[in-house]
């Protein structure tokens, strides 16, 4: 029973507890999709009706700044997509444990995103919400905080 409880308060610290929302889990190969589903262990076992995403988590490997660009292409590629265009975005630079990881301003950098919503609750007057968070998902560090920035919006 005390797993349940567990699962629970990670739900409800992350800003998740009662919400139903369909959270979409992207990034290039090795960027740290798979081990956050396992962390969170929130993995959605049912089929839900319709293909609606509630939100999207961008992954980038921090630490290997020469797919940055490939990286750039495929974010640039869903945030022109129409039927996404006002799904929040919460781009996690992922792996800033490792020695060689770049820098938030850096990932800024390289992806082209300049203006973001903002870290705090910020209305959003029509504009979709997009923000990047640092994190390192093996250390536990930094995924929190953007899954509670991206819980505002779904």
């Amino acid at each position: 029973m005390w797993i349940i409880d567990w699962f629970f308060d990670v739900l409800a610290n992350l800003g998740l507890l009662n919400k139903h929302a369909k959270l979409l889990f992207l990034g290039l190969d090795n960027a740290g999709k798979t081990t956050l589903l396992h962390m969170l262990k929130a993995i959605n076992k049912r089929e839900g009706s319709g293909t609606e995403v509630s939100g999207i988590v961008f992954l980038v490997d921090a630490k290997d700044p020469e797919r940055l660009p490939e990286s750039k292409a495929e974010l640039d590629a869903l945030l022109s997509m129409e039927e996404l265009s006002k799904t929040p975005f919460l781009i996690l630079g992922n792996k800033i444990d490792h020695p060689n990881a770049i820098s938030e301003d850096q990932l800024r950098h390289e992806l082209g995103l300049y203006q973001t919503t903002g870290k705090g609750k910020v209305p959003l007057d029509g504009i979709r919400p997009i923000e990047v968070f640092m994190c390192s998902v093996v250390m536990r560090q930094g995924y929190g905080e953007g899954i509670r920035w991206l819980s505002q919006y779904v």
